[in-house]
């Protein structure tokens, strides 16, 4: 029996640091090639190149062809390859981040990651997701490491969208109470181990956090203030839910998730989103104390994460999408095999109209 604790090599966070970035990245290598969104080049691009001219190198700079899929990552490798690259690194959102860890992995090359937003747990672990051509996700891998780095440039966060950083308040909200269910169940995190104290406390840090900065953060955020609430949200959303979830496991909140990204109606809404919801099912199903669903709820309401399904797409009377989200949700080889109970569609299914009931009343 073996108890697993993963993390990057090293995490930085700080106001207007991605200017620096050569500078932080000098121990790993002495020529980046790096990986930009479209956006993330008009946006960063100058600034990244001068950062590394000053130091006297000159990196490999691409633009990222919009999906994780197979060719893309065969395209940006033979880039990498072709050019004596000793190190990789992805500035954008998830998609282009997991597209650097997988040129990295083909090449044998240590990965840094620069996350331009806040909007999952997506940084820090040794896991990316490939998808089809279409956009479809076809799996999820556990890579060999994790990032050497992941570089957190705050100020840069807090411009994105706030709608984002809420999101990731979302899927940080399930890191506490999945690692729970998993500890009850003793269950193997992702890493395949079992979690550790310091996987545990990490996820309870990270729900404390939420609470205690969230509202604050959001209304900061809305302002432009990268404030002290913000920068602690940063941290929540991108560092203690990644090391979170990846040493302490997942359960019924991104099983729940899992299910309604197969509901066409779901789809305009964020990973983050879904998973708050889930989240409010699983303490739901759990029959944890009422005191704590309702600060949950509470939590939840004040910085705008769905409470009702009409937040995620859905109406009650919706019960032929539900039942697809649940029985997908259900599946015994899913996330929800590490709860204390044995879940069934039909408990999911209830549990989602328990959740959307309890909801409702907050706009009464």
């Amino acid at each position: 029996m073996s108890y697993v604790f993963v993390s990057p090599g090293k995490y930085i966070q700080g106001k207007g640091i991605l200017k620096d970035i050569a500078e932080y990245t000098a121990p790993i290598g002495k020529k980046p090639f790096i990986l930009f969104s479209a956006g993330g080049m008009k946006r960063f691009g100058d600034m990244v190149r001068k950062s590394f001219a000053d130091q006297g190198i000159e990196p490999v700079m691409e633009t990222f062809g919009g999906e994780v899929t197979r060719q893309e990552i065969d395209r940006q490798a033979l880039t990498a390859d072709s050019h004596g690259c000793d190190y990789v690194i992805g500035i954008g959102g998830g998609k282009v981040t997991d597209t650097g860890k997988f040129v990295a992995v083909r090449c044998k090359l240590p990965t840094v990651v620069c996350p331009t937003i806040a909007a999952t747990d997506a940084p820090t672990p040794g896991r990316a997701v490939l998808y089809s051509e279409e956009g479809v996700s076809l799996k999820t891998y556990q890579l060999p490491r994790n990032p050497e780095l992941v570089l957190v440039d705050a100020e840069v966060i807090g411009k994105a969208p706030v709608r984002l950083l809420v999101s990731g308040m979302g899927d940080a909200l399930a890191t506490r109470f999945e690692t729970e269910a998993c500890l009850s169940t003793n269950s193997k995190n992702p890493a395949g181990g079992y979690t550790t104290v310091a996987g545990a406390s990490l996820a309870r840090a990270c729900y404390n956090t939420l609470i205690e900065f969230g509202a604050q953060a959001k209304k900061d955020a809305m302002n432009g203030d990268c404030s002290l609430a913000v920068e602690r949200i940063v941290e929540v959303n991108t560092l203690l839910s990644g090391l979170g979830f990846e040493s302490g496991g997942l359960a019924s909140a991104h099983a729940i998730n899992k299910g309604l990204t197969h509901v066409k109606d779901c789809d305009a809404y964020y990973h983050g989103e879904k998973v708050a919801f889930g989240t409010l099912c699983q303490l739901i199903m759990e029959g944890k104390d009422e005191e704590l669903i309702k600060e949950v709820f509470d939590f939840c309401h004040s910085v705008g994460l769905p409470i009702t399904l009409k937040e995620i797409g859905l109406t009650p009377d919706d019960t032929d999408k539900l039942m697809t989200a649940a029985k997908v949700a259900g599946d015994p080889a899913g996330h929800t095999k590490n709860e204390p109970m044995k879940v069934t569609p039909e408990m999911v299914y209830e549990a989602m109209l328990e959740v959307n009931r309890r909801g409702e009343k907050y706009s009464l």
